[in-house]
């Protein structure tokens, strides 16, 4: 076994609670601004430290009005929006369980968790949202009430406040500390019902402490600011929100992806976060876009600068030469790139699948720090994470104060520390089955290196075993594929096989660009998927994949299936992971035919 523990920087306290972070602000930065919200106009408009608390404090009223009791459940189910953090605190401020559910989940979802989890009051986004909440209310009996965004559901809560005084409040907040319950999570599950994991206001209020003590050049500078666009029912959007709130840095939030280029533009964020596949998006439209315009060398020969810049830096700087093209590209191509993201991001943490060091060298090369980190549901997030003083590209860094990582004998991550959850909601056989000896077990495989930086190597599940008895990781073949501007999504086959093979979703975004500069533009999607010249590309991207890997791991064939995997479908997560029993069990014949 090989073991990092990091001390935690941060004072080691019991006191305090999620439900102080808005009181605070307040009282030190009363007149800073706080959140950025978008107007309909599509403007900008700003709110204190000051006016939060008081929007928090309003809120939170009408729930006592409400009759919600410490300890009781309160879901949560919206987009990315301003709501979402305001009633997270609200809730936490009258000593509330905040249960979040996704936007996009179904009726029998819903149903499961708000069951499973006890939910007094729902908080919803939209009269759609309350519809599927109605589906299933019979199923529900300890729901009272349904309060909806859009119909002015928060206005009337502000209103049933009024005679609830501070002190109330201040009661309900002096009953909290740093053990109490404040959120019990869903995994979104690849795999059978989620789980529900609780987190308590220490296990977030202890990993951002520690967190921002580590990472203060990201979140502690003058003007440091983030746009949130991920789901907040997932804990990654969720940490970096109580960061935020905890690190005074504003934040600001985006709902639709499709307005996400000028909702950067008009908010300006100096960090992101994001999962890889929105880094991999954004460098597969620039490149179809320059490909478009007649410019797709000048950005290839841009990109490959930026990489090897990158990769310079960690073996003793650039040369004069590549310094110099580094200058030209940065005004051609590069400023274009950083002014597209707001033009003002110096850092974006990538974190809920591996990004691969191509990306990772491209984006630093052109300017962006990408921070990858490492963390899971029932680590509240991070528990590794490369930060600014030292990245190794290809890892997802050291372990965070407070956090300690094993790799056990079989390769498994085995972790400890201030994030890590206590227990599965009502379910104490997959909590025994995954805290061993106070290690949590991930199910997920990695390397540590001689500095104590983490790399993933992959799923103790997801490992195939081919007929010729070699182990194959499908993510590193997995990663590469989808880099390619074609690819949507991908599954690596072969367990129990002859040899290895793949099945492919083309990008259907991506699609008319490519066309258009492959001289393709009256060959619809749908006759995309045998077209020579398609499959001379899909061709191209197996074999650099498969230079990741050796012979007997690589790609011998592959299939291009019609539409795509997406979370509509079933067969990607809310975190876009894919659900692979469920692929595999409904493209089973795709699989057989590759190797008929």
């Amino acid at each position: 076994m090989k073991d990092n523990v990091v001390a935690a920087l941060a004072p080691v306290t019991t006191e305090g609670s999620l439900a102080d972070l808005p009181g605070r602000n307040a009282a030190e930065s009363g007149g800073e601004t706080a959140f950025s919200r978008k107007t309909p106009s599509g403007g900008w408009t700003h709110v204190t430290w000051s006016q939060f608390a008081s929007d928090v404090a309003a809120v939170a009223k009408g729930l006592v009005a409400s009759g919600v009791r410490p300890g009781d459940r309160v879901a949560l189910m919206s987009r990315t929006r301003y709501e979402w953090t305001l009633v997270d605190f609200a809730a936490w401020g009258v000593g509330a369980v905040v249960v979040p559910i996704y936007e996009t989940s179904s009726a029998e979802q819903v149903q499961w968790i708000l069951s499973d989890s006890d939910v007094h009051v729902a908080v919803v986004e939209s009269e759609a949202h309350r519809s599927v909440v109605e589906q299933v209310r019979g199923d529900l009996p300890s729901l009272r009430d349904v309060v909806t965004i859009e119909a002015g559901g928060l206005d009337a809560l502000r209103d049933k406040g009024a005679e609830v005084t501070d002190a109330d409040l201040a009661e309900r907040r002096a009953g909290l500390d740093r053990g109490s319950l404040a959120t019990i999570i869903y995994t979104s599950g690849t795999t059978g019902r989620p789980k529900g994991c609780e987190l308590t206001h220490g296990n977030f209020l202890d990993l951002a402490e520690n967190a921002i003590e580590k990472l203060g050049q990201v979140v502690l500078t003058d003007n440091a600011s983030t746009l949130l666009f991920l789901p907040l029912a997932h804990v990654f959007a969720r940490f970096i929100e109580v960061l935020c709130v905890a690190g005074k840095a504003r934040m600001g939030h985006s709902a639709d992806i499709k307005t996400l280029l000028d909702d950067f533009a008009g908010f300006q964020p100096t960090f992101v976060l994001a999962v890889p596949r929105v880094f991999e998006k954004i460098f597969n439209s620039a490149e179809a876009k320059a490909s478009a315009d007649g410019k797709g060398k000048i950005f290839l020969r841009a990109a490959t600068v930026a990489i090897a810049y990158s990769e310079a830096l960690d073996a003793g700087g650039p040369g004069l030469g590549l310094r110099v093209q580094h200058a030209i590209f940065d005004r051609l191509v590069y400023g274009k790139l950083r002014a597209a993201m707001g033009g003002k991001v110096r850092y974006a943490v990538s974190g809920g699948a591996p990004l691969g060091t191509r990306l990772g060298h491209f984006y630093r090369g052109i300017g962006v720090v990408i921070l990858e980190g490492y963390g899971l549901t029932e680590t509240t997030a991070p528990v590794a994470v490369n930060t600014p003083d030292r990245i190794k590209i290809g890892t997802v860094g050291p372990p965070l104060p407070g956090t300690a990582i094993r790799i056990g004998d079989d390769g498994e991550i085995l972790l400890k520390g201030v994030g890590v959850f206590g227990n599965y909601h009502g379910n104490p056989t997959a909590t025994a089955d995954a805290l061993v000896d106070g290690w949590f077990h991930t199910g997920d495989l990695g390397e540590m290196d001689d500095d104590g930086y983490l790399r993933i190597t992959g799923r103790k599940k997801e490992i195939l075993v081919t007929a010729g008895g070699k182990n194959v990781a499908p993510a590193v073949l997995e990663d590469r594929l989808r880099a390619h501007p074609l690819v949507s999504q991908c599954i690596v086959v072969g367990d129990q096989k002859p040899f290895i093979a793949v099945l492919l979703t083309l990008d259907d975004e991506m699609w008319p660009l490519w066309a258009r500069t492959h001289g393709l533009d009256d060959v619809l999607l749908e006759q995309a998927r045998s077209h020579p010249k398609v499959l001379e590309a899909l061709q191209e991207a197996v074999d650099r994949a498969n230079e990741a890997v050796s012979k007997a791991e690589s790609i011998r064939k592959f299939a291009v299936l019609p539409g795509d995997f997406t979370e509509a479908n079933g067969y990607l997560t809310p975190s876009l992971k894919l659900k692979r029993n469920v692929v595999m069990k409904d493209f089973a014949d795709d699989v057989e035919a590759l190797y008929a």
